[in-house]
């Protein structure tokens, strides 16, 4: 189905983790990004993200306002929940994970820590903090701009890790927009992930809400009384979204 012109994968978790799996054995690279409203009301402004997001090979609904205002019955599975079953995965499977992202060298050396305690036999083939990306409009496109000789150096040690899997936390449009520039630089992969603030979470920098929370979708309520600097991203997925929805007097539509 199309959810205000973005592709959204309506699968069961059973199935998601049986494409993730097909995804492996594959020869070809493949895209999973998970959209939230945050992205959805992004992407209506800056078309180069909506066309990129179109093009993830797994889209993922990562947002109760996404379900709640659905003409059918969405399924919902968290960027960081589908995170931790792709480390399951390649645990299970012997396939190597790479981390790049949070800007934060604390927050990268936790994540390590936290996922070799949970996941103990996962090979981790490498990690990083990431760089700095700003945007800047070129030709009706708002492209990520950054340091190229460190983005350079970054791609050149993944390549020398050969990693199966690589989690891009640059928070949301940027690793999108990354993983869309530069995967294919990176021959060994199979399966690039936008994963958000989700290396916060895992590496206990940051507490999730109580799953009763989250179920009932006031996660944001949760998040701006935790995090009350969130207040303009938190407006734009709760008020911003809301709005853009009646305007739209619901433009959903399936796909093939």
């Amino acid at each position: 189905m199309y959810f205000l012109d973005i592709k959204i994968d309506n699968l069961k978790k059973e199935e998601i983790l049986q494409k993730v799996k097909s995804f492996l054995t594959s020869n070809k690279q493949y895209k999973i990004y998970t959209p939230n409203p945050e992205m959805i009301v992004d992407s209506t402004t800056d078309f180069y993200f909506k066309d990129i997001l179109n093009k993830g090979n797994l889209n993922i609904c990562d947002g109760k306002g996404i379900q709640l205002f659905s003409k059918e019955k969405l399924n919902r599975f968290s960027g960081v929940d589908l995170m931790q079953e792709i480390l399951k995965i390649a645990e299970q499977d012997m396939y190597s994970v790479y981390f790049l992202g949070s800007g934060d060298d604390k927050i990268i050396e936790s994540l390590n820590s936290s996922v070799k305690k949970q996941y103990p036999n996962l090979k981790i083939a490498g990690s990083n903090k990431g760089l700095e990306i700003n945007f800047l409009k070129i030709d009706d496109k708002n492209e990520i701009i950054f340091d190229k000789e460190k983005n350079n150096e970054i791609i050149g040690d993944i390549v020398m890790t050969a990693p199966d899997i690589i989690f891009v936390a640059f928070g949301h449009n940027k690793q999108e927009k990354w993983i869309n520039n530069f995967i294919v630089d990176i021959p060994s992969l199979k399966i690039a992930m936008g994963v958000g603030g989700s290396f916060e979470y895992l590496s206990g920098k940051i507490k999730r809400a109580p799953k009763w929370i989250r179920k009932i979708g006031l996660e944001w309520l949760y998040r701006f009384i935790k995090q009350p600097k969130r207040i303009k991203r938190i407006l734009k997925a709760t008020v911003i979204f809301s709005f853009l929805i009646l305007k739209n007097k619901f433009n959903f539509k399936k796909y093939d």
